[in-house]
């Protein structure tokens, strides 16, 4: 798991090369869960990157969580199991995370379930096949300064997120190169 920067005029496509090497090859279509508050700033990287994917490649994408109705601690629990239900749906969880000084403002990508708000104390059910993690602050910073983490930085990391996976879905689903990448 190689950190991306969300500065990297190149992350959008290193972020479609990291999710093409974890893609199983026969994925009908991706559901991505976006976890995350409308509210706190430095939580909001999931509700923003599934508003930008909301209405793009209905066929093959399938988004859970936005700004409007987000996938927080007060809901995680009932799309989980929704998910359970679903067997051929390929979970891609998008959370914020904290971590090391050096990983801040990085992207991480990694097969695997992710726990939202361990960094809260939280005891919320894993998600996810694959995991794409947002590093928003420190982890040794009080997590109450999440609700102050710089906006404009979530937000472009959202967006090269988002253009990341459209361009996973554009490639792998057979779109023209010209297709939008946000609908």
């Amino acid at each position: 798991m190689r950190p991306i920067s969300y500065s990297d005029p190149l992350a959008p496509l290193l972020i479609r090369n990291e999710l093409f090497s974890l893609l199983p090859a026969h994925v009908p279509r991706l559901t991505v869960v976006c976890i995350g508050s409308n509210r706190i700033n430095g939580d909001s990287l999931g509700p923003f990157v599934g508003t930008l994917l909301e209405n793009a490649y209905p066929d093959h994408l399938t988004v859970i969580g936005t700004l409007r109705q987000p996938v927080d601690a007060t809901n995680i629990r009932r799309v989980s199991e929704q998910l359970q239900n679903e067997h051929k749906a390929y979970v891609v969880a998008i959370d914020s995370i904290v971590g090391p000084r050096p990983f801040v403002h990085t992207i991480a990508i990694r097969p695997g379930a992710l726990s939202p708000g361990t960094a809260l104390g939280k005891s919320l059910p894993r998600i996810g096949d694959m995991s794409i993690m947002g590093v928003m602050m420190e982890d040794s910073t009080d997590v109450s300064a999440l609700s102050y983490t710089n906006l404009h930085i979530v937000y472009q990391m959202a967006k090269v997120i988002a253009i990341g996976l459209t361009l996973t879905v554009r490639q792998r689903y057979g779109y023209s190169s010209s297709a939008p990448l946000f609908a």
